[in-house]
């Protein structure tokens, strides 16, 4: 079941509706918001999807509004900090990529002016491509992270289905999904 069907079920919770309606496979312009949501992505891993919609604005507060900079300055203290915050997943291994992918981001900005940039000069890719690409730099990358990340921001197609009134708003940022 696609997430436009599963959206139409009365038993969808809300969180999951605004999410669909209003985010999901939209361009995201800010590096920041991009790389919330890349963050995201990696602590949803192994988790349901409505718990990270559910803790997102909790993520938001931890991880300083998803400020690149100040992430990537993060120190043991800050890793500590993020372990014992019972309000988001208190995975080590995820926190400390995320800390890894922030000084990542800060040297792509370096090289490419904005990672926006950088994402863009690299569009379109297939999801296989895409994972070579981030692979290369970031850490807890896989393909179902990216592939979901991805399509999210409206890097790859898929977002949203042919028959779902959103699939018309996100289609004019990207003409060539309605070939798809």
């Amino acid at each position: 079941m696609s997430y436009c069907e599963y959206c139409k079920s009365p038993k969808t919770k809300q969180v999951h509706i605004d999410y669909h309606d209003e985010v999901y496979g939209f361009p995201v312009e800010s590096d920041n918001e991009l790389f919330g949501r890349l963050t995201l992505e990696i602590n949803q891993a192994g988790l349901s999807w409505e718990i990270i919609l559910n803790k997102k604005k909790y993520f938001a507060l931890a991880f300083d509004g998803w400020n690149v900079s100040r992430i990537a300055n993060y120190d043991n203290a800050d890793l500590d900090r993020l372990m014992n915050d019972a309000s988001i997943i208190r995975n080590r291994r995820k926190s400390e990529a995320t800390i890894h992918n922030a000084k990542e981001v800060l040297q792509i900005q370096a090289e490419f002016g904005s990672f926006k940039s950088w994402l863009d000069q690299n569009h379109p890719k297939s999801k296989e491509e895409w994972v070579v690409l981030f692979k290369t730099r970031f850490k807890f990358v896989g393909g179902e992270i990216l592939n979901e990340f991805l399509m999210g921001t409206g890097y790859l197609p898929g977002a949203h289905d042919k028959n779902c009134p959103v699939f018309d708003k996100i289609s004019k940022f990207n003409p060539k999904w309605t070939e798809i």
